[in-house]
């Protein structure tokens, strides 16, 4: 049995060496600071969330373009014709007669979009040449020019998507800001979570080790005992069951960190083989957030705030369309503008003529069956739906601050809690350990006892810190706030805008 477990130990050794860096490779020791700024810089999810925010802003930038001056050219160089068409003679006769025609266009337009009313207005110059190529034509080469045109095109009482989407998206955007924000933050919730699994993993393997080595020596002195006739057999096979089972402990211990280290690495995107040694967060920041203003500032600052209103003119602006689409509607199209045509080009600019175009279009549905009026309701309903529906999600909303903050508040008083119960735990197992091994202790099941209450008194203090962590980001995640530094979370958007 000796052997064994002397074989078992060494073996342990190596694997302990090659993790720690001592067995080839160099170990990096991180903080938590240093994880969280990391993953923000390079953890895969961080990359999404800037990505996702770049679309958002370039989709704000097109929305803004589409509503600034565009200056288009057209061309036709050439537009080729040769075919047969049908003509109508003085008789009233029809004859085909052949064509031969090359024609060749050029227009140069200014366009502005009127987002209030919907409409379009125009500035524009056009140059048209025609070449008529059948042999012995009277005119075989024309111009014709449209010096300057200017127009507008309204729509009377059509659906204008400008009307709601002028509000909808800079909302939009705003909110794509602010979940960016959260992002980082969540961001910041998951490197927190991984850094306290490998932590753990880490604190679980000192502790296999520690716990090996403990029932080693006790394990050495029962047996001097029970061959001296001092202690039961029973009391020797149960510490050497402890033995064993600390034996399995460390190899499960090492499995588990390993996984947690692969796990680690990946999330922040480390080299392969990366060795990770972490350094426990000492400070923590403790300080009562009052409940109402936590509330208040997620309801200015988070996403969720701004969605909220975003989803209500977004089921508005439905029956808005609703209301518009589908009935009585009236189009005026108007140009006044300067033309000419002349077989040379510089006489086509010359002594031009007025030009002038005036449509005023009408449609109303005569009968549809009440597809319109159903269409209304709809979307009426769909209003009520949306309303009733964010209505609960406020609520919903508040009460889930409301609980976090109430956890975070009570985080010092647990930390507290935990870490003394992780200095009793261990002053009290230090003392049973030393009153067995000079005999004054004779159950072992109080020694292990003793010693299940002090791991688990050590586990539960890193546990309670990472909670505390969690509920900390969570809580800035929620809130958008930084009540450390009592000033709303910032970040520069200009680097993410290139």
């Amino acid at each position: 049995m000796k052997i064994s477990r002397n074989i078992l130990l060494v073996f342990f050794l190596m694997i302990a060496l090659s993790l720690s860096g001592l067995y080839g490779q160099d170990t990096i020791t991180y903080t938590l600071d240093d994880v969280i700024k990391i993953a923000k810089d390079q953890s895969p999810d961080a990359q999404i969330a800037k990505h996702q925010y770049r679309k958002s802003y370039w989709a704000f930038r097109s929305f803004r373009a589409d509503y600034l001056p565009s200056l288009n050219l057209n061309a036709e160089i050439p537009n080729l014709n040769i075919s047969f068409e049908e003509v109508l003679g003085q008789d009233s006769t029809s004859v085909f007669t052949p064509l031969s025609l090359t024609n060749y266009q050029v227009s140069l337009s200014l366009n502005q979009k009127i987002g209030i009313t919907g409409g379009e207005v125009f500035l524009s110059t056009s140059l048209r040449r025609l070449d008529n190529n059948l042999p012995g034509a009277e005119l075989p080469t024309q111009y014709l020019t449209n010096i300057v045109n200017i127009g507008i095109n309204q729509p009377l009482f059509k659906y204008n998507p400008y009307k709601y989407s002028r509000k909808i998206e800079p909302m939009l955007f705003e909110e794509a800001q602010r979940i960016y924000i959260e992002t980082t933050e969540e961001v910041s919730i998951t490197a927190v979570n991984h850094f306290f699994q490998l932590l753990l993993s880490q604190i679980e393997i000192e502790i296999a080790y520690k716990n090996y080595t403990n029932y080693e020596t006790l394990y050495k002195i029962a047996s001097g005992r029970y061959n001296l006739g001092k202690i039961a057999e029973n009391e020797l096979l149960q510490l050497e069951l402890n033995l064993l089972q600390a034996e399995a402990s460390v190899e499960n211990a090492e499995l588990n960190f390993t996984n947690r280290l692969f796990v680690f690495n990946s999330f922040l995107r480390l080299k392969d083989g990366t060795n990770v040694e972490l350094i426990p967060p000492v400070a923590t920041f403790h300080f009562i957030v009052p409940a109402q203003d936590a509330i208040d500032y997620a309801k200015d600052n988070s996403s969720a705030g701004i969605e909220f209103n975003r989803r209500m003119l977004g089921a508005e602006e439905e029956l808005y369309r609703a209301k518009r689409e589908g009935r009585f509607d009236a189009n005026i199209f108007a140009s006044l503008g300067l033309t000419q045509f002349d077989v040379d080009v510089k006489n086509a600019y010359r002594n031009p003529y007025n030009e002038e175009m005036l449509v005023i279009g009408l449609s109303m549905p005569l009968l549809d069956w009440g597809k319109a009026r159903g269409q209304i309701k709809i979307a009426e309903s769909n209003l009520d739906l949306v309303e009733t529906a964010i209505e609960q999600e406020r609520i919903d909303f508040d009460q889930n601050v409301f609980i976090n903050v109430m956890q975070f508040n009570m985080q010092k008083k647990q930390l507290r809690i935990a870490a003394k119960s992780d200095t009793v735990a261990q002053k009290r197992y230090d003392v049973t350990q030393k009153r067995y091994m000079i005999g004054k202790v004779n159950d072992v099941l109080e020694l292990d006892k003793a010693q299940i209450d002090n791991d688990n008194a050590k586990m539960g203090y890193y546990r309670a810190l990472m909670t505390y962590w969690q509920s900390y980001y969570r809580l800035r995640k929620l809130t958008l706030y930084d009540f450390q530094r009592n000033m709303p979370i910032m970040v520069s958007f200009d680097e993410l805008n290139n």
